[in-house]
This record gives structure tokens, sequence and C-alpha cells, in this order.
């Protein structure tokens, strides 16, 4: 992909906000999908683990160097034990608007402050280069649909693609056996990281059907 220094959470954020259309539930406004990017990412560098579903820091010291990834592990070590499930939403929005600024420091994303009501500040953002994030989404949808055989797809794209399917990002024609694959393929060199992604997967649909619903 060409937006390959792009962590898991930068690269959702961007294919939500593509398709933040009144139609999709305003997507790139849900911090679920995002958060959950940020915590396989962290599960695939051993930094987070599995202990009987709680997300455990691997150790209190380690760092990645990234300021969002840094942040979420800094929080969980910080708080009670939660299931994974419990940290897709929970104070979820921080990841979001961390991913935001990286994206627009990286050049993704242009901040525009403005005044609700004339009076109380706030940011929103616009998208700066709309070309590299409709070829993200263009490859995304190739790893989803095919033809590439799952076995030729890195286990970070496969992950994508899984949680962008789970997030609604790409309407419901993903077929059920591929995201399967995907979801074995997405977890395949790190020991106990698909029962996460599944955990994950299962926990960014409900949050989409509830964003989604009338």
């Amino acid at each position: 992909m060409p937006n390959g220094p792009l962590t898991l959470p930068a690269r959702l954020c961007l294919l939500a906000w593509d398709a933040a259309r009144p139609a999709a539930g305003g997507a790139a406004h849900r911090p679920g999908p995002v958060r959950a990017g940020a915590l396989v990412e962290l599960a695939r560098r051993g930094l987070l683990t599995d202990d009987d579903g709680i997300a455990t820091p691997a150790d209190l010291d380690t760092s990645t160097g990234d300021a969002v990834l840094d942040g979420l592990l800094e929080l969980v070590r910080e708080s009670c034990p939660h299931p994974w499930r419990t940290w897709v939403t929970l104070r979820a929005r921080v990841t979001l608007d961390a991913v935001r600024e990286q994206l627009v420091a990286e050049g993704y994303l242009r901040a525009e402050k403005r005044r609700v009501l004339g009076v109380f500040p706030s940011v929103e953002y616009a998208m700066e280069r709309a070309a590299a994030v409709e070829v993200l989404r263009e490859e995304t949808r190739q790893v989803l649909c095919g033809p590439l055989p799952v076995a030729g797809i890195s286990e970070r794209d496969a992950a994508l693609a899984v949680l962008a399917a789970a997030a609604g990002l790409f309407g419901e024609n993903t077929p059920g056996r591929r995201t399967e694959e995907l979801t074995e393929r997405a977890g395949a060199a790190t020991p106990g990281l698909r029962a996460i992604v599944r955990e994950l997967t299962t926990a960014v649909t409900a949050g989409a059907a509830v964003a989604t619903s009338p």
C-alpha cells in the first residue's frame, strides 16, 4: 500500500473519512474503529497481550515511538483491567483526536479552527490527500473482495480490511468466508491475535449497528 508508514488506526481514520456520508452514519466521527485499530497494532507488536480476555500490557516501560499508540498504552497501564471489547469505546475519543492531529502533521488532513455560536472554539478537519486515500480504499477493497489470494496478503493489511468491513466502511457486500480467512491471516504471526481480532471486530460491528440505527 502507498501509505506503508501509517499505523492501523491512522489508516482506519482515513478510510472512515472517505465514507463519512449520511448513509455511512458519519463514520469518520466514530472513534470505535480507530481505537480498535490501535489495539490491534499494539497486540501485533507484543505490547498488549490477552490474559483470559483482558487486554494486558506486556510490561511497564516499553514504548513504540508513536504518540497515538504510546498514549493508548499508557492509558491501559494506568487504568483498571478491562476486556478488549470495553477498550473499543472507553475514552476512545482521545485516540481519535490524537490520530487526527497526527494526520494533520503528516499532511493527510487540514485543521480548520471554528467558533461554535461565535464563542466556543472548535476544530474541524478537511481531507488534504484525497487521491492517496482513494488508493488506500481501492487496495483495501481488493483485499476484502479478491482476487488477491489471502495467503499473499500481509497480516497488517488483513487486519485493516477486517476492521474496515466490521465498521461498515465498504457496505455489506464482503463475503463472509473471505472475512473469516482474512481474520485467520491477521493473526497468523502473533500468538493469540486471532481471538483478539475477532473480539474487536465483534465490538466494532456492534458499534456500527448502533450508530446507523434509526
